[in-house]
């Protein structure tokens, strides 16, 4: 029997003798990186790449970090949350502005603040949320372009969110589950999922503890299927009832999906301020 989800937060992570960890906030337009992690033993282009070589410059030794969450190839952030340890006594300014200038113009650092040996950037996060962006118009826009997917035909979002409800809850999304998802269970609490207008966009926004391989683009992919008019709201609960990924709509396309928020136990103090994108107006 699958376990409820049960969040420890009160478990240490060693930090080294002498070392201080750190948070940071980085934001990046994921069009020209195979993803946020690091594929070890390729030479892939990739952000954990990008700011880990940025990072290393500034402290001025190898520095390894870890994430929220590893995004995809072409998904992009506005708040990705990344700690690290270092021995280095810098001045935070160093570590944003510094590490700023070491960087491409498709990732920067936002802040950075130090934390105590409680944090950790994956672990400690209590949900995450997530925004997909679409471009519901009858021709093609040019200024969003890998930054927002484009969708011709008029949606409903009144059946889109009637259909929204059916996620929300602790559940197996098996339906939702990408090809080669590593995770132990396909266990995952929803806790909000709607859609609204955003300016020229239609927004997509889910909140979960915690999120599958491809699950928020399954999502959208068989949503959309709903908002054309080529399904009913009901499918998407018979979907998870199913638990078979292949009866499921498509897996909508990556330049839409944002990482946009992240929560942490009330013991953890981040710097707060909009989640994004910030091309919504």
């Amino acid at each position: 029997m699958n376990k409820p989800f049960v969040k420890d937060t009160n478990r240490r992570y060693a930090i080294a003798e002498g070392e201080a960890r750190l948070a940071l906030c980085v934001e990046y337009d994921g069009r020209n990186f195979n993803g946020y992690q690091i594929q070890r033993g390729r030479a892939d282009r990739t952000v954990q790449g990008q700011l880990e070589l940025a990072l290393s410059s500034i402290a001025n030794h190898p520095v390894n970090s870890h994430c929220t969450g590893r995004t995809d190839t072409g998904v992009h952030a506005t708040r990705q949350i990344v700690h690290f340890d270092t021995p280095a006594d810098r001045p935070l300014k160093a570590w944003v502005e510094g590490v700023n200038n070491q960087l491409p113009e498709d990732v920067a650092v936002r802040w950075a603040t130090p934390v105590d040996d409680r944090f950790h950037a994956r672990h400690s996060a209590l949900s995450r949320t997530y925004r997909y962006l679409i471009s519901n118009a009858a021709t093609r826009p040019t200024h969003t372009a890998g930054l927002a997917t484009w969708a011709r035909r008029p949606l409903n979002l009144e059946a889109m969110n009637e259909a929204c409800q059916a996620l929300i809850g602790e559940q197996d999304f098996s339906a939702f589950r990408g090809a080669g998802c590593q995770s132990v269970s396909p266990m995952r609490n929803v806790t909000a999922a709607k859609f609204s207008n955003e300016g020229p966009f239609i927004v997509f926004e889910v909140t979960a503890n915690a999120f599958l391989l491809h699950m928020v683009r399954n999502f959208v992919g068989s949503l959309m299927a709903v908002g054309f008019g080529q399904r009913e709201p009901a499918w998407i609960g018979e979907l998870i009832a199913l638990k078979d990924r292949n009866k499921a709509g498509v897996t909508a396309k990556p330049e839409g999906l944002y990482l946009v928020d992240v929560e942490y136990p009330s013991w953890v103090s981040l710097p707060r301020g909009p989640i994004g994108p910030f091309h919504l107006r």
